[in-house]
C-alpha cells in the first residue's frame, strides 16, 4: 500500500485537475475501498509531515492543493500581476453562480447596468464561467453558467456548497397621507 500512497500522490500531483475515485481506481489499478484508503491515508500523511499541501475533494474529484496559510509565498509565484477579480466581475460572477444559466441582458439588469461584454469575456478566459446554451427566446441569446474551474477557485465539491442567500425583504407598503382638505371614506 505504501508504493500505491506514493503513486497516488505522483499522479494528483502530474494530474492538477481534480481526478474521480474511479479515475483513480483505473489509473492505480485497484479496487474503490484500497482507493478510499490511500486518500485517507495520504491526506493524513500529508498533514502529519506539515506539508505545504493538502488533499482536498473538490468538483466531483480528488486533487493536491496547496495549503491556504502557504498562499502568499504561491502567489509571488505567478508571473501573472493582476488575478484579483474587480468588484464588477465577482459581482457578475455571483449572479452567474446563483442564477444560472443567465443571459448577459439577464445580468445586466440585476447589476443595473448596460455593457457587461468586457467583464464576461474576462470570466471566460479565466475559464471561470462558460457558454451553457441558449435562451429559447427571440434573438437566442447565450446563457452562462459556471466551470470545474470556478468550483476549485472557492474550494466548492458542488454548487450545492454555494451559501443560501436570504430571502428579500418585501418593499414597504406606500401610503400617502391624507392632506387637510382630504376627504375621508
Amino acid at each position: 500500500m505504501t508504493e500505491l500512497r506514493g503513486a497516488l500522490e505522483a499522479v494528483l500531483f502530474a494530474g492538477g485537475d481534480p481526478l474521480s475515485e474511479e479515475q483513480l481506481q483505473e489509473i492505480l489499478q485497484t479496487d474503490a475501498a484500497s482507493v478510499r484508503a490511500l486518500l485517507d491515508e495520504l491526506g493524513a500523511a500529508l498533514s502529519e509531515r506539515d506539508s505545504g499541501l493538502m488533499l482536498q475533494e473538490t468538483a466531483g474529484g480528488w486533487q493536491l492543493v496547496t495549503r491556504p496559510e502557504h498562499f502568499s509565498y504561491v502567489e509571488r509565484l505567478s508571473q501573472e500581476t493582476n488575478r484579483r477579480l474587480s468588484k464588477a466581475a465577482l459581482e457578475t460572477l455571483s449572479i452567474i453562480a446563483f442564477k444560472q444559466p443567465v443571459t448577459k441582458l439577464e445580468i445586466e439588469q440585476i447589476r443595473g447596468v448596460h455593457h457587461a461584454e468586457r467583464v464576461l469575456a474576462q470570466l471566460v478566459a479565466r475559464e471561470l464561467i462558460t457558454e451553457v446554451g441558449r435562451k429559447d427566446v427571440v434573438g437566442k441569446p447565450i446563457q452562462y453558467g459556471t466551470t470545474e474551474t470556478f468550483l476549485r477557485a472557492f474550494g466548492l465539491k458542488t454548487l450545492e456548497d454555494l451559501p443560501v442567500l436570504p430571502e428579500p425583504e418585501p418593499p414597504e407598503q406606500m401610503s400617502l397621507p391624507l392632506g387637510e382638505n382630504a376627504e375621508e371614506e
